[in-house]
């Protein structure tokens, strides 16, 4: 038995594992609630990070962005390291750099050190997602595993709209050092949990295969953290000629472009390394006979069109609450609660729902909801709007968000072997992270956009006898609205409030319709993904048999 498995070593001790099951999805949990919190909360900080390390915009920029950067592009190479070597383990390491990373930018004193912390976090978030998915492929079977998937999903849905909360009150009451510090004992918790409750599980390999693939790697890593660059960035440096915001230029060219091609060249590369050396035998970083699977290739297709919709809302509204509504951090993160209490909620009627439809079924209810809703938010939002207005509205969003987003991975790795949990987990995130980059790039620019434009249109003919006041125009989208109360606090400028206030409502509602047709069309795409057809009877992690209808049976026919 030395030779045996993580997985099955740990199948001997059935009563440890699946007796604590539940328990052991809270931790799991839990480390996706630690990743997506911190993402949310640091953005609600930046503001006293300036004040307190007196940091320039452009690293300000690189604290938000080097995360993301870093997080995006290792999801696939962690993905299957985390199938060789054990995906708790991977898990567990992912855990305790993501904690230490936070104590380094809690302990910061200036930019560059926080900037070395942010991209140690992005390094443990991407051994973390991948993991987190992969650990409830392999522990939860049939009905179950749905459940699961839900929690996990309503975990994502409701922490974007929870940390905002979160960090405002930590800014407000405490410090933004404690944005970061928050993740402490939520990383032991998740250490222990780990440990008590989850079962190991990995991929048994052997002769050529156990190599592992690093020019895919390398690839791989350079191609997805060239294209989340680009997308990220093109607001800020230029789509196609530099700003004076680029740090270097080609003559006009901005480094967006460059980044592109570099991304279209490296993931091309990866592609063709992946075939030849799947013809050989050898390792590889993605499996592409997966994608021979339809409801994991039309699925991961549907997500990341669906992630370009849902993280694009987040960006607009906080924005929007804080400088149009004039609400605080603390303030406007309550307003988004409504979205994290939706998702909760779909994720306790998941089970009742899976009872009578199949999971891409609760998706396309989930995408209806959050069709509607976005609409409906997009159609009446005005600039005199109250949360009386959008609470409802975000309720049935972040239902949606709920029903759409867990059931769409266990869709999407429904028919993967679970020997190959981990690469299909990092695919689906890694599609959904280029989504999400992809719809903050979009959506952004839309928004950004029809604030500058709006503001400016509104305000041209009073300009044109006082043009010392355009000093004031540039300042509303220098500062992403942040300025507006300072500018109507002034009866002179009191008029340019006011039109940057209708501006960002309108920009607010241009993303909103656009969001809206992003998930339409994901709604048209998962027309295309079929149910799975399920076994008549899974292992689960006991190795005991699983009816289809998720009742568990031992060998002896008892059931559990």
């Amino acid at each position: 038995m030395a030779s045996a498995s993580p997985s099955r070593q740990d199948a001997q001790r059935p009563g440890r594992y699946l007796r604590y099951r539940w328990w052991g999805l809270l931790a799991v949990s839990l480390g996706v609630a630690m990743i997506i919190m911190d993402a949310t909360i640091v953005s609600v900080a930046v503001p006293s990070i300036v004040a307190d390390l007196g940091i320039s915009s452009t690293q300000i920029q690189w604290v938000q962005e080097i995360y993301t950067l870093l997080f995006a592009a290792l999801l696939l190479t962690w993905g299957r390291i985390a199938d060789r070597v054990g995906r708790r383990r991977v898990m567990l390491i992912g855990v305790v750099l993501f904690v230490a990373a936070s104590v380094l930018c809690a302990m910061s004193e200036s930019g560059g050190m926080l900037i070395l912390g942010r991209a140690l976090q992005g390094l443990g978030g991407s051994m973390i997602l991948p993991t987190t998915l992969a650990l409830l492929n392999a522990n939860f079977q049939g009905r179950e595993r749905g459940i699961a998937f839900a929690v996990w999903g309503s975990t994502i849905g409701g922490m974007a709209a929870i940390g905002p909360l979160l960090g405002g009150w930590l800014t407000e009451n405490a410090s933004w050092r404690w944005a970061f510090g928050i993740n402490v004992p939520v990383g032991l918790l998740i250490v222990a949990g780990l440990l008590l409750f989850v079962a190991e599980s990995s991929e048994p390999v052997t002769g050529a295969a156990q190599r592992l693939d690093l020019g895919g790697a390398a690839l791989s890593i350079l191609g997805f953290g060239a294209l989340v660059f680009g997308l990220i960035e093109g607001r800020t440096y230029g789509w196609w000629e530099a700003t004076e915001a680029a740090p270097f230029q080609m003559g006009p060219l901005s480094p967006v472009p460059l980044a592109f091609l570099l991304a279209a060249v490296s993931l091309v590369g990866f592609v063709l390394l992946q075939r030849a050396r799947t013809a050989a035998g050898k390792g590889v970083i993605l499996d592409l006979s997966l994608f021979r699977i339809p409801s994991f290739a039309n699925g991961n297709v549907t997500a990341l069109i669906v992630s370009f919709g849902e993280f694009g809302l987040i960006l607009s509204l906080p924005l929007w609450f804080q400088n149009v509504l004039g609400f605080s951090a603390f303030e406007a993160g309550l307003a988004l609660l409504p979205l994290a209490v939706g998702s909760f909620l779909a994720s306790g009627g998941v089970a009742a729902l899976a009872r009578r439809f199949s999971p891409i079924v609760v998706v396309r209810m989930g995408l209806g909801l959050e069709i509607l809703s976005i609409a409906a938010l997009a159609l009446l939002i005005r600039p005199d709007s109250t949360a009386w207005l959008t609470s409802p509205i975000l309720l049935v969003y972040g239902m949606g968000v709920g029903l759409a987003t867990a059931q769409l991975t266990s869709v999407i790795l429904a028919e993967v072997p679970l020997a190959s949990s981990g690469q299909g987990s990092a695919t689906q995130s890694t599609a959904r992270q280029t989504g999400s980059a992809l719809g903050i790039a979009v959506l952004g620019t839309a928004f950004f956009t029809t604030l500058r434009t709006g503001t400016e249109d509104q305000v041209a003919g009073a300009l044109t006898g006082a043009p010392q006041l355009s000093v004031a125009v540039d300042s509303v989208n220098a500062t992403s609205g942040g300025s507006i109360a300072a500018l109507a606090a002034d009866p002179q400028t009191a008029f340019i409030a006011d039109a940057a206030r209708e501006a960002m409502t309108d920009g607010a509602a241009l993303a909103g319709w656009i969001a809206a047709a992003a998930l339409l069309f994901g709604f048209l795409t998962s027309l295309r993904i079929k149910p799975a057809a399920q076994p008549a009877a899974a292992q689960t992690p006991d190795g005991a048999a699983e009816t289809p209808d998720g009742v568990a049976e031992t060998p002896g026919g008892a059931s559990q």
